[in-house]
């Protein structure tokens, strides 16, 4: 990690979005086809897009252009990290909260919730049936909250990796939790994370003061702002941002998000792992102006801009979304995607079949279990991944970079992709799923050019199906 400008005094921190005039960046007319073309060239070679860049294909009205953007954004995804869809789940700890952010269920003056904290045995339960479904991955979400400390994050993070159900583990935790300090970060990677994300939610600073009231610890934007660069310094080597997408113009927060990346980049050496663009949902005891909602049409140009701007970044479609227009952006260079998902405090052992609005932070779009959203994966060609193994191998940060940027780390997502697939098919597949899987593991095998990976590979997944062995990653 560079740590040559390091920034650990809050007093030297600068507001590097509004330094770029993003918003000055989309006043210009609409930009020739030959300019696109240029531009999309550059990245089809593996380099990431300037903020400059970014605006030129984000003020693209032209529909014919439009789909040039999605074609390449499709093959560029395709040429990274092949067919494969990494799958996780997220999993709500606790929802007190001290911010009063007008967007969101959780907010400290909603009396509409209920508000909930799960003990050491209620979050077990839930790791066990998360993991009794298939899954290997989550993200824990946190409220801002002084029982929320640092400590009690880390504790919950080891109470879920101490879970083992027959075959089932969680092999990576990610995080989803308030900007903290150095010495709490470093409480944080000692439990073993993996990514920690924190949202800027708007990077539009006159947005972000109406929606975060003064006096309340998210107000503070700049705090919020560099607080990725913080928990990379602190030694957390992946990091994921992300804005909320309907409380500003979604082309000023898209070359934020951009922006962002770039001052990581130069900043701490690497940049983010992830980057996510949920949208403004429907939550319990909320209401907000829908003068910036994004639309479908804005989102899939969104994340295709996004994937053209940041190649080595995973891009991250969540539930919120509803699942016809989740499939129609996965060809727009989604890398993630979270399954089976429940946002409502202790949902995945509730009896209650329906979403419980009053537990949830806002309402998902996509309720369907792990099997269903796997089974559309499948029949779509995408090869559904539970990988962790970058993560523990070592290959995270700037060494995740050195293996993606020569295009290396296709060799290892796509076996690893099919090990964790084997595993997922002969555990808790239904037979349809399984049926499907398996077709397209041996699809996938037979595409494979290297004689002694295809012949080791074959192996392993042998040695999954016959003979019971678990968690055989490249």
């Amino acid at each position: 990690m560079n740590q040559t400008n390091a920034i650990t005094n809050k007093n030297t921190y600068t507001d590097f979005i509004a330094q770029l005039g993003t918003a000055n960046l989309l006043e210009t007319s609409e930009p020739s086809a030959v300019q696109v073309r240029e531009i999309i060239a550059r990245s089809m070679e593996l380099q990431p897009l300037s903020v400059e860049d970014t605006a030129v294909l984000a003020r693209v009205n032209d529909p014919e252009m439009i789909e040039e953007i999605y074609t390449a954004a499709s093959q560029l995804k395709e040429k990274i990290y092949g067919k494969r869809i990494v799958l996780f789940a997220p999993l709500y700890v606790g929802n007190m909260c001290v911010n009063d952010c007008a967007y969101c269920a959780f907010r400290s003056s909603n009396k509409a919730v209920h508000r909930a904290t799960l003990s050491t045995d209620q979050l077990q339960a839930q790791v066990a049936a998360l993991e009794d479904s298939g899954h290997k991955r989550l993200i824990m979400v946190f409220g801002e909250h002084a029982r929320y400390d640092a400590a009690f994050m880390a504790e919950s993070v080891k109470a879920a990796y101490s879970v083992k159900r027959g075959n089932g583990e969680i092999r990576r935790i990610n995080i989803n939790a308030a900007p903290l300090d150095h010495d709490n970060y470093k409480i944080i990677k000692e439990a073993g994370i993996g990514t920690y994300q924190i949202f800027q939610e708007t990077y539009h600073r006159p947005t972000f003061a109406r929606m975060h009231p003064a006096g309340t610890p998210k107000s503070d934007y700049l705090w919020r702002l560099h607080g990725p660069t913080r928990a990379i310094e602190s030694g957390l080597d992946d990091v994921g941002i992300g804005a909320l997408f309907g409380l500003y113009d979604w082309r000023y927060e898209l070359l934020s998000l951009v922006a962002h990346a770039d001052f990581l980049q130069n900043t701490v050496g690497v940049g983010p792992h992830t980057i996510s663009f949920p949208r403004l949902r429907p939550a319990a005891g909320t209401e907000f102006d829908t003068q910036w909602m994004t639309s479908d049409e804005e989102l899939k140009r969104l994340v295709a801009i996004l994937r053209l701007a940041v190649p080595y970044t995973g891009l991250i479609c969540t539930a919120r979304e509803e699942p016809q227009l989740r499939r129609e952006i996965l060809r727009l260079g989604v890398s993630q995607i979270d399954g089976g998902s429940k946002i409502e405090l202790g949902g995945y052992t509730s009896s209650s079949s329906g979403q419980q609005i009053e537990r949830e932070q806002f309402t998902l779009g996509d309720t369907r279990t792990l099997d269903d959203v796997i089974g559309e994966l499948l029949e779509d060609g995408y090869m559904p991944s539970f990988c962790t193994a970058c993560y523990r191998l070592g290959r995270t940060g700037e060494h995740f970079m050195e293996f993606a940027i020569p295009g290396f780390i296709k060799r290892y997502c796509s076996p690893n992709a099919v090990s964790t697939l084997s595993e997922y098919l002969a555990d808790y597949a239904s037979e349809q799923t399984r049926q499907a899987g398996e077709k397209l593991i041996a699809k996938e095998m037979e595409n494979i050019s290297d004689e002694k990976l295809a012949k080791n590979l074959a192996e392993r997944v042998e040695k999954i199906r016959h003979d019971g062995e678990r968690d055989l990653c490249y």
